[in-house]
């Protein structure tokens, strides 16, 4: 029997695995979020809530029964953050675009976005070199931060009727992941300094 190589594709019982599933789903929920925005009053942004809650929720079930099943898989890695970041990044444009997020805290998205994209790509420089940087619990609690702010935001002044002021700590709760984010996004930028010292070091 051959050796399987590197660029070989996963098996397909991988590609259609459970947890896969849940991750296409939240790929597809980006849209489908977007679109509950043309829904006219309240019940676009309830639908736009439930569409969120559930791709967020899926964010852990995937990782915890690719886990569990040992069904984990390259295909499933490189995904499950493409799928995160599409989530956040996209949401928060359209919270930027109907003014739930403006005024000062328009530099909060900023810097979610900005931090994004930058990570993203010394991620892949990193991969290059063969070098994994694990996600930490800081992140981890960042991406938490990130998530329940944009839910709150998503109701905004349809959650404001139900309760007083909520959607300004969902605005409090964005600032909080913007700092944090500026945080885990310095720790990952030291982490891939020191490789790129060390790498001319060995030279």
């Amino acid at each position: 029997m051959s050796r399987k190589t590197r660029h070989e594709a996963p098996p397909m019982k991988l590609v259609w695995s459970l947890p896969n599933i849940l991750t296409y789903l939240r790929i597809v929920a980006v849209p489908a979020v977007v679109a509950a925005f043309y829904i006219e009053g309240d019940a676009g942004r309830w639908t736009a809530f439930g569409l969120f809650a559930a791709a967020s929720i899926t964010d852990y079930f995937d990782g915890y029964l690719a886990r569990l099943w040992k069904q984990q898989s390259s295909l499933g890695r490189m995904l499950d953050p493409i799928a995160d970041k599409l989530l956040v990044s996209v949401c928060i444009l359209v919270l930027t675009n109907n003014n739930t997020i403006g005024g000062w805290s328009l530099w909060a998205a900023v810097i979610i976005l900005m931090r994004e994209i930058f990570v993203s790509g010394l991620r892949e420089f990193l991969a290059e070199l063969k070098v994994s940087v694990p996600v930490t619990r800081l992140a981890k609690w960042k991406t938490t931060l990130q998530l329940v702010a944009i839910g709150i935001l998503l109701l905004g002044p349809t959650a404001d009727k139900y309760v007083d002021h909520i959607s300004e700590l969902g605005l409090l709760l964005l600032w909080t992941a913007a700092i944090v984010t500026l945080y885990t996004g310095y720790d990952y930028f030291r982490t891939g300094v020191v490789y790129l010292m060390e790498e001319n070091h060995d030279r």
